[in-house]
């Protein structure tokens, strides 16, 4: 999303978080027992034990030939129990392994999540919107990186303990939940600053852990990253290890568009994750900031059949399952363009995406989420005349 990145970030003041709990060994006088020796070639998922070198590891997600004597660091996947079998020799008896393929995630509908950024203007109480509007799920930006391939909200220091934190505490205590938006169109991004895949699949994955995530939406826009083909393709690939290690967890890719569908960067970007295999949830694309462009519901409806021919040309999906991949994600009011999107339009438009049968829908932002006719484009209000909470009650009914 592009007004974020002219408006400066507050800084968080959060520390990073342990990523996910790590359960200690009962203390005991007698020697612990060594767990089956760990395999190379065993697939191991959350909880299951293993042996090496004398200890007991715990695994925290998905994992195949990660040693646990090397991969038991803080934000690594092993967890260290301690020593086992008073120094002995580690049993031989391989552990039972998993599927060799995780089990694909069930299902691609999601409940509609317009952005809330607690960064900047005047964030609202998640309860408020929750009770005035019945909406179920949030978009929380941004997750940044900080000090090389850590990620931070806004890239300021850390996960927990500052506003970001607070408020999905906050949007699950009012019954909601949460899908955090990773990237954007300027700061310090994961993408560049972790090198490999495997480092930034890590650093998705300590975002999943701190708030047990149900989905993550790789926001991938400019040209440190959609635009570099090297980086896209990290981001396509450790968004394959994060479905192999997280099922479950959907994995949504966000980019911008033409009112016609995919620039050729988006089409590469589809391409690729085909390509790779990386079995990508949704595809979501962001149809606004055309250059002024006048009919918005045909510009949201063009961009839409542009990405479905698009996703049945790469995949060889039907029409309806092309539909069920597709995400859908505008801004309400004047867009940074000035393009305007009235409450009437967001209406029509909700009422494509769900006759569709799309799979996501949400809209930048629900901190502008409030009348202001003559206001332009500013961060806590839409630039129009309309009823505060208004796009976010319309999305609620996707």
């Amino acid at each position: 999303m592009r007004l974020t990145r002219r408006i400066a970030l507050v800084a968080s003041v959060a520390a990073v978080g342990a990523a996910a709990a790590i359960l200690p060994m009962a203390t005991s006088s007698a020697a612990v027992a060594c767990a089956p020796a760990w395999s190379a070639s065993s697939v191991y998922v959350k909880d299951n034990v293993a042996s090496q070198n004398g200890h007991n590891y715990t695994a925290k997600w998905w994992t195949q030939n990660e040693s646990p004597a090397t991969n038991s660091s803080q934000w690594a996947v092993w967890a260290d129990n301690g020593v086992c079998g008073g120094g002995g020799t580690d049993p031989t008896t391989p552990p039972p392994t998993g599927p060799t393929t995780p089990p694909p995630a069930t299902g691609t509908k999601m409940a509609a999540a317009p952005y809330l950024y607690p960064g900047w203007g005047n964030p609202p109480a998640p309860a408020t919107i929750v009770q005035a509007t019945g909406i179920k799920a949030f978009t929380i930006a941004f997750v940044l990186a900080s000090n090389g391939c850590n990620p931070a909200w806004d890239g300021s220091s850390g996960l927990t303990g500052g506003a970001h934190a607070s408020t999905i505490a906050a949007i699950r205590a009012a019954g909601a939940d949460v899908v955090p938006s990773i990237g954007g169109w300027s700061g310090n991004k994961l993408g560049p600053n972790c090198s490999t895949p495997e480092a930034l699949a890590g650093a998705y994955q300590k975002v999943i852990d701190t708030f047990q995530l149900k989905a993550i939406d790789i926001d991938i826009e400019n040209t440190d990253e959609f635009e570099n083909y090297v980086v896209a393709d990290r981001i396509v690939d450790a968004l394959k290890i994060v479905k192999q290690r997280n099922p479950n967890v959907k994995t949504i890719l966000t980019f911008g568009t033409t009112p016609t569908g995919p620039n050729a960067h988006g089409v590469r970007l589809i391409q690729q994750a085909k390509a790779k295999n990386a079995n990508i949830d949704i595809f979501a694309q962001m149809p606004f900031d055309f250059g002024g462009h006048a009919d918005m519901y045909a510009a949201n409806v063009g961009a839409t059949e542009g990405l479905k021919n698009v996703l049945k040309t790469t995949f060889g999906w039907t029409d309806a399952q092309a539909y069920s991949r597709i995400g859908l994600s505008g801004m309400n009011g004047l867009s940074d363009q000035q393009e305007l999107t009235t409450v009437e339009t967001w209406t029509r438009i909700r009422d494509y995406a769900k006759s569709k049968g799309l799979a996501r829908f949400t809209f930048w932002a629900v901190n502008r989420d409030r009348g202001c006719a003559g206001g332009g484009v500013v961060s806590d209000c839409s630039g129009i005349a309309q009823a505060d909470w208004a796009f976010t009650r319309v999305s609620a009914g996707f």
